[in-house]
């Protein structure tokens, strides 16, 4: 067995006829954090009650600090008991905050004078210090979100699986509680499996991520590995990479090809051979746009025109397109589009680096 703290291995669940996970392997080690992203239906919740032991696999093993958990017992309850479970809409009792929190050690048998220590600890912990004797149903949707991770985390489990923690919050909200997770993460002596469909809190609170599509791993790795090089055209069209265009292979020379997208010929960093068929993945933010030529290290400069922009907070999403029918989207501030005069039908020169352009074998699944 390896050292990891958790470890999955071919681990497949259906309910009735319908297959939810299929062949899922995983290892998480201790104090890490691990993201699963992947949209609605993909399998995340379920995969999360599986390994919080609520419900048995269809097929498959899970080991626990490298034992393998029992499929009912003592043992499994004794693991069970190392896991905490915070649900993407929380359950409270028409009871006191304090009294929310201190149910789980009260389940322990912990003695008064302790259960009084850790709940204080974990009231200051999650900044809900003047609320503790408040009724928990009284609470807004993000307090009552803290209350439920104050009650996970004051068992002081092994691992605690968070289910979407901000999916029903508004954005103040849902900050105080990724900041939250984040001061946990840097303890580092508890470990998180975070199930999100929110792709900036998979990039950003994750040591690694694991995008979980119709049910099956499809790429594990670090977030900069998975946002920035996608390994299929899937992946890269989840996680946020807006341009996914086909092309050929027209010319490889030492790691640098050329390759024809709609008429329009790029160079990116490759090694496939000549008339390999591509997609060429560029996330917008890599894409820059200016008035005229400008001199720089980018490797693809072209001249294009813009046919939308959409502007949301302090950035604008711009749409452009070449003479030759190419369009790709362009992801520029606020204030940059507003100085360019970015508008419908406006002649702009689109620039981006060959190493900002990720390149994938067509077909390629895995």
């Amino acid at each position: 067995m390896s050292d990891a703290l958790l470890e999955i291995i071919n681990l497949s669940h259906s309910y009735g006829n319908r297959r939810v996970l299929e062949g899922l392997n995983l290892n998480v080690r201790r104090g890490e954090v691990f993201t699963v992203i992947g949209p609605t239906g993909a399998g995340k919740t379920t995969l999360l009650r599986l390994i919080d032991l609520l419900e048995v696999p269809s097929s498959g093993d899970i080991y626990f600090d490298g034992r393998r958990v029992p499929e009912k017992g003592r043992e499994r309850l004794q693991i069970r008991r190392r896991l905490s479970f915070v649900l993407q809409k929380p359950q409270l009792f028409n009871e006191s905050v304090y009294d929310n929190i201190c149910c789980g050690l009260k389940w322990r048998g912990e003695k008064e004078d302790g259960i009084k220590r850790k709940v204080e600890r974990v009231l200051e912990m999650v900044g809900l210090e003047k609320h503790r004797h408040r009724n928990a149903r009284t609470l807004s949707g993000g307090e009552a979100q803290r209350v439920a991770l104050a009650r996970a985390l004051v068992v002081e489990p092994d691992v605690l699986l968070l289910d979407e923690p901000t999916a029903n919050l508004d954005p103040l909200s849902a900050a105080k509680i990724e900041s939250l997770i984040s001061h946990l993460a840097a303890q580092r002596d508890i470990t998180m499996i975070i199930a999100t469909h929110d792709m900036s809190q998979g990039w950003q609170l994750a040591d690694r991520v694991g995008v979980l599509l119709e049910g099956k791993f499809i790429q594990i790795g670090g977030p900069d590995e998975v946002f920035r090089l996608p390994r299929n055209e899937k992946v890269a069209s989840f996680v946020g990479v807006e341009n996914v265009l086909e092309g050929k292979v027209l010319e490889s020379n030492q790691g640098i090809a050329l390759i024809e997208i709609r008429g329009e010929v790029i160079q990116g960093v490759c090694e496939y051979p000549v008339d390999t068929e591509v997609w060429v993945c560029l996330r917008p933010e890599d894409v820059t746009l200016s008035l005229a030529r400008i001199q720089s290290s980018a490797r693809n400069c072209f001249p294009a025109k813009v046919i939308r922009v959409i502007s949301s907070g302090p950035l604008s999403r711009v749409e452009v397109e070449s003479g030759h029918g190419l369009r790709l989207v362009a992801l520029v501030t606020r204030i940059s589009a507003e100085e360019m005069d970015l508008v419908e039908g406006k002649e702009v020169h689109v620039s981006f680096k060959a190493t900002g352009a990720h390149i994938i074998e067509k077909g390629l699944k895995s």
